[in-house]
């Protein structure tokens, strides 16, 4: 099957507010619905979870405790096809808590989200969700690369840490 591109965006946008939908409605079944059987979900904090049938048992739960109530509010950034049948979406969609108005910034997600499509449609079969934490990259010359270094080089002058002998070292 080839894209299309019109077709197929407004299909994966279309599964994206599903996502959404079925998260501020609180129905883990139709939640778990928007994945592959297969899917892999990685929270914010790291923890991984296979299957679409654990991803509705951990948002039953969640839905019915922490975060009863709550909507789930975003939108897609881009969508980039890595083959005609798969595609990265990235995305932010983040937890608006019940007793706010509006998000907090440390409450700000982004999603990387890999879709394929399937006989019943366009689903995710992996989600990467991280908090949007934004870190300078450091200058070379800037102080904190130039202490990095300093302890480096300490470091293996007292023998400790490990040996990198790559073309940086």
């Amino acid at each position: 099957m080839r894209v299309r591109p019109d077709t197929d965006d407004r299909l994966i946008r279309r599964l994206f507010d599903e996502f959404m939908r079925t998260w501020n409605a609180g129905d883990a079944r139709a939640f778990g619905a928007c994945f592959t059987e297969d899917s892999d979900y990685v929270s914010y904090d790291g923890t991984r979870a296979v299957g679409r049938a654990r991803h509705q048992e951990n948002h039953d739960r969640l839905f019915r405790g922490v975060l009863t109530d709550s909507v789930l509010v975003g939108e897609v950034e881009s969508i980039r096809y890595l083959a005609p049948d798969v595609a990265i979406v990235h995305g932010t969609a983040s937890v608006l808590m019940p007793w706010r108005s509006r998000l907090p910034e440390r409450r700000r997600s982004r999603q990387s989200v890999v879709v394929v499509r399937t006989d019943q449609g366009w689903r995710i079969t992996a989600i990467h969700n991280g908090r949007v934490r934004p870190v300078t990259v450091p200058a070379p010359d800037a102080l904190p690369s130039r202490l990095s270094r300093l302890m480096t080089r300490t470091a293996r002058r007292l023998g400790i840490g490990h040996q990198h002998t790559g073309a940086h070292s």
